[in-house]
């Protein structure tokens, strides 16, 4: 395979986790499937394959970690609703949760992270295309 054409398809493999906006789970399973069908061909190909999986699997696991952030201050968000009412005589003080400055900075964390994917796969897919190993910051090797 000539170079030009590796650099193509390391360009496409880093490029295809943005399908991850159109369909559910598109960003592990596109680049998944493009490095698994072209793995074989080159090194390059490889190495810049299980880094894209990586990278898409790490950050949709600091997602999901910080979506669940959100339940303590939705939990206590209710408790202290349910506490203003004393029909029901709920006599327990849990503090104040953060309420809504708790969902705003964890939405605000979400975005950043989201931004920063974005920016993270449109360098990866240009380096790529130079030729470049690029290495994502912040990556977990679940495949090696």
């Amino acid at each position: 395979m000539s170079r030009n054409n590796e650099n193509t398809n390391a360009f496409l493999i880093h490029i295809s986790a943005f399908s991850g906006y159109i369909i559910p789970f598109g960003s592990i399973i596109v680049p998944l499937v493009l490095w698994q069908t072209m793995k074989d061909r080159s090194r390059f190909l490889d190495e810049q394959g299980k880094e894209a999986v990586n990278f898409n699997i790490s950050y949709a696991l600091y997602i999901f970690i910080l979506g669940l952030s959100i339940v303590p201050f939705a939990f206590g968000s209710l408790l202290n609703h349910l506490r203003h009412y004393n029909d029901f005589n709920f006599d327990f003080h849990i503090g104040n949760s953060g309420g809504l400055f708790g969902f705003l900075g964890i939405g605000a964390l979400v975005t950043i992270v989201g931004l920063l994917k974005i920016a993270l796969i449109i360098i990866a897919a240009l380096k790529s295309k130079e030729g470049e190993n690029y290495r994502y910051p912040l990556t977990i090797k679940f495949i090696k």
